[in-house]
């Protein structure tokens, strides 16, 4: 890949109108500047979502009174809004296109953050939690942003670099959050207001002036309008309506081709195209007989594919792999403050904030290296086998940390890092097969998949809240019994077949 793609306008696949590469610097152009509206409202949503960790332990911890367990409960509080969000919304995506998704579920989070002042106790704050996790759910939509917009040569470096950066706002939270809380407390203000009002202060609005960016700036697909998305040749034909179409020629008497009629099998209307189009129209067809086009699902389609093993073979890696990164990242700055007693909050919520912004390089690098593989063998199976090692690696690192308490905090840094290392690239090692499981619904795909990493995370953290004894979380004990798990399912998934497909010429 050339330097200059990342500013340059990118070229075009004429089969789907996706682009073959990246133009990360060029928001003037459409490819450019939705690939920053998928990132960045992904980014904007995760540094709200994981807006309380940061704060659980200290000040929130002060002004409520929670225990060990008021606070284990209230990060799972913090998962399952997402889990139900993640599992809505990948049908509506494929229905309504991510632009208005990402929109809906930015307004929709932004609401609940604006009434954290009201929470005055532990139940207000496990319902505020609950409802503000809906916001981790955006992920989905940013998936279907580079599903949309980029081809299959650069999909997995597209979904990987977008996630990556998208996530690394939980990351950038835990320097956020505490310093708008501190200068709040610094300036007068009591322990209660300091944190709520920052809420209102950072998360609130920057949700809401990212949603009214990207509903206005924002594009559906290529085409424009997301009922344009099957229009490859902008002949206002709504190919979404068909599964084939036929071609009739007419000819005038000295044999020269006069007009082309398309028309959709069981359809009334023909559309007429000129002749010099005719080569095109064929490759529509091709396009429309094979899977490059998002159909508006039905309830049957949903179920089918929710249940389907391709699917559970993504969604079961990627429980393990995000799943673990959500439990950890809920629970690194106090296992770090556990073990260093004499730790500020601020200081071990900074060393706890590697977690999320390692995504940066981590989560594109699985992406770019299951690219690359996919292109050096020819084949998804090397996709499919790169995501399952990652996990396994991960298991291992888990079981490593946790079977080693006495380390020292340099040493546990280190190793937590490597772990982070691991499976935030199988994350984008998962979001690099995604989009080939099944292309007509790659929303509902990614829907799923997304909702089991937070299926993971809520089952993980069980096993970190069921491990409190006498009030002191045993986090190595909940690591080492993770890794366990981890490593299994991964071996597992080995037995799953994946989609099998290989890279298309025009490609390459």
């Amino acid at each position: 890949m050339q330097l200059s793609t990342l500013w340059e306008p990118p070229i075009v696949n004429p089969r789907n109108l996706k682009a073959t590469s990246i133009p990360i610097f060029n928001l003037w152009n459409v490819y450019g500047r939705n690939f920053f509206f998928g990132w960045f409202g992904f980014f904007v949503c995760f540094l709200s979502w994981f807006a309380f960790p940061p704060l659980l332990h200290g000040m929130l911890k002060k002004d409520l009174r929670l225990t060990a367990v008021d606070i284990s409960n209230n990060n799972i509080c913090g998962l399952t809004g997402t889990l139900l969000g993640r599992f809505i919304l990948g049908p509506l995506n494929d229905k309504y296109g991510p632009r208005i998704t990402l929109t809906g579920v930015l307004v929709a989070g932004a609401i609940p953050t604006a009434f954290v002042p009201l929470v005055t106790n532990v139940a207000g704050l496990h319902a505020i939690r609950f409802f503000i996790s809906f916001l981790g759910s955006s992920f989905i939509c940013c998936s279907q942003f580079c599903a949309v917009f980029f081809d299959n040569n650069i999909i997995g470096t597209a979904n990987a670099i977008s996630a990556g950066w998208g996530n690394a706002g939980g990351g950038v939270a835990f320097f956020v959050m505490p310093a708008i809380s501190n200068a709040l407390e610094n300036r007068g203000y009591s322990l209660h207001h300091s944190w709520s009002y920052s809420f209102v202060i950072g998360p609130f609005l920057i949700l809401m002036i990212t949603a009214i960016l990207i509903f206005v700036f924002g594009s559906d697909c290529p085409r424009g309008r997301w009922s344009l998305r099957g229009d490859i040749l902008g002949i206002n034909m709504d190919n979404m309506l068909v599964k084939s179409v036929s071609v009739t020629r007419h000819f005038s008497k000295e044999g020269e081709l006069t007009s082309v009629f398309v028309e959709p099998v069981n359809a009334i209307d023909k559309v007429v195209v000129e002749p010099n189009q005719d080569q095109e129209i064929l490759e529509v067809a091709d396009i429309i007989n094979g899977d490059e086009i998002i159909e508006d699902p039905s309830l049957n389609d949903v179920v089918k594919i929710c249940l389907s093993p391709r699917t559970m073979l993504v969604g079961l890696c990627y429980m393990c792999s995000f799943g673990t990164e959500l439990a950890v990242e809920s629970i690194i700055s106090n296992l770090f403050g556990q073990k260093m007693t004499n730790w500020s909050t601020s200081k071990a919520g900074a060393w706890g904030s590697m977690l999320g912004l390692l995504n940066v390089v981590a989560r594109p690098a699985g992406g770019i290296i299951s690219d690359f593989l996919y292109q050096r063998f020819k084949t998804t199976k090397a996709k499919k086998f790169w995501m399952i090692f990652t996990g396994l690696m991960q298991g291992i690192f888990l079981i490593w940390i946790g079977l080693v308490p006495e380390l020292s905090i340099a040493g546990l840094i280190v190793s937590v890092s490597f772990l982070c290392l691991w499976f935030e690239m199988g994350n984008g090692a998962n979001y690099a097969c995604v989009p080939v499981v099944n292309r007509h619904h790659s929303g509902i795909v990614s829907g799923v998949t997304g909702a089991m990493g937070n299926l993971g995370g809520i089952l993980f953290s069980l096993v970190f809240r069921y491990t409190i004894s006498n009030g002191v979380n045993n986090y190595f004990k909940a690591f080492w019994i993770i890794g366990i798990v981890c490593t299994a399912v991964n071996l597992v998934c080995v037995l799953i077949p994946i989609r099998e497909e290989r890279p298309r010429k025009a490609e390459n």
